[in-house]
């Protein structure tokens, strides 16, 4: 079920569809306003919260620094089981971009970066770079719908993957930084579009 901005959140037809009663279904809406998805107002109920692009932007360019910090440690810092999963990781996008499976490729794409940041091993790095991924999961499922997308994401983790393999610390960082920034413009785009 698809929700749109703005809108009221339907409790009861939810709880009928995922089989729960209000009270689980309603603490689940306090962790979703707790992370912005949703507005919950009072005798009124949740509302979907828009996407701020604005917020979007700022959150893309922080990421940015951080994927490039990722690139210059990872290189000196990657296990072979590391590499190995994330290169497993890798073959499972390109097989979903291949299939045109949008839903899958995003997941896809999220454990591969959140894999280049565990394999870093900085907590705090971690955890940061955790909670910007979930913050602009929403806005990167609008532009995944596009196969022109997943298709030149598929071709710039190749390169990410190239600069990996050949532990080239400063060109990884600048691909990372390249590859966050060039979504960032993507997610942003498709999010004017629907605005207009």
């Amino acid at each position: 079920m698809r929700l749109a901005e703005g809108k009221r959140v339907p409790e009861a037809a939810l709880c009928e569809r995922l089989g729960v009663s209000r009270t689980p279904l309603r603490e689940a809406l306090k962790v979703l306003a707790a992370e912005g998805f949703v507005e919950l107002r009072p005798n009124r109920g949740a509302v979907v919260v828009p996407i701020d692009s604005d917020a979007v932007a700022a959150l893309f360019e922080l990421k940015g620094a951080i994927e490039y910090m990722i690139g210059l440690k990872l290189p000196e810092r990657i296990k072979p089981v590391e590499l190995a999963r994330i290169e497993a990781i890798h073959q499972r996008l390109k097989g979903c971009q291949q299939r045109a499976d949008a839903s899958a490729y995003t997941l896809e794409n999220h454990n591969f970066h959140a894999a280049l940041a565990a394999a870093i091993r900085n907590d705090a790095v971690v955890q940061t770079y955790s909670r910007l991924q979930q913050k602009i999961l929403r806005a990167r499922l609008a532009v995944n719908e596009d196969p022109s997308q997943l298709a030149r994401s598929v071709d710039e983790h190749e390169g990410i993957m190239a600069m990996l393999r050949a532990g080239a610390a400063r060109d990884l960082a600048f691909r990372l930084e390249e590859h966050n920034r060039r979504t960032g413009e993507a997610i942003l785009a498709q999010l004017r579009m629907k605005t207009e």
